[in-house]
């Protein structure tokens, strides 16, 4: 069994309906280790390269508003995104979460005790779980920073950044 790691994301429906703390109580029960965990405010350019897979399907506008929590608007405009680490973290992670279609997954899985297809046809499923080790690696880099993950799970560089603007505590 390899050691995986992948991207979990508690998407805005998740987060509006409190399941917050009922999703993580599911996930836990695999066993991984959370080495990364942020809320993030999710902006246009991120939902579309986290989706970009999917920007020739004719829903691709309905769900980057989705995932930016755009249809619940203030404080639900946010998800949870957590990295997770472990054996076949991945597969088990899937399980757990159950199938993309809330109509058809497992009823006793996350997205079959919580996820509905609104009317408009966009999934509310509730959680994302990366599919595969080079996608989980793709979206881990597009959604957290080197340094906001406790393990090194992949090669990292050093660079000297100029002239970039940074918000800090005043």
């Amino acid at each position: 069994m390899a050691i995986e790691q992948l991207l979990i994301l508690i998407k805005p429906d998740g987060v509006k309906k409190s399941l917050t703390g009922n999703i993580l109580t599911k996930l836990s029960e695999a066993r991984m280790v959370i080495i990364g965990a942020k809320a993030v405010k999710v902006s246009k350019e991120l939902a579309e390269q986290h989706y970009y897979h999917l920007k020739d399907k004719p829903f691709f506008g309905e769900l980057v508003d989705y995932i930016q929590g755009k249809v619940y608007g203030e404080p639900w405009d946010r998800v949870l995104a957590f990295v997770y680490q472990g054996e076949d973290a991945i597969a088990r992670m899937r399980k757990i979460a159950g199938a993309t279609n809330p109509e058809e997954a497992d009823p006793i899985s996350i997205r079959g005790a919580y996820g509905r297809i609104t009317t408009k046809g966009v999934y509310e499923n509730v959680v994302h779980c990366s599919s595969d080790p080079k996608e989980a690696e793709r979206e881990i880099k597009l959604w957290f920073k080197p340094e906001e993950i406790v393990n090194k799970i992949y090669p990292t560089k050093e660079v000297t950044v100029t002239n970039k603007k940074e918000v800090v505590w005043a």
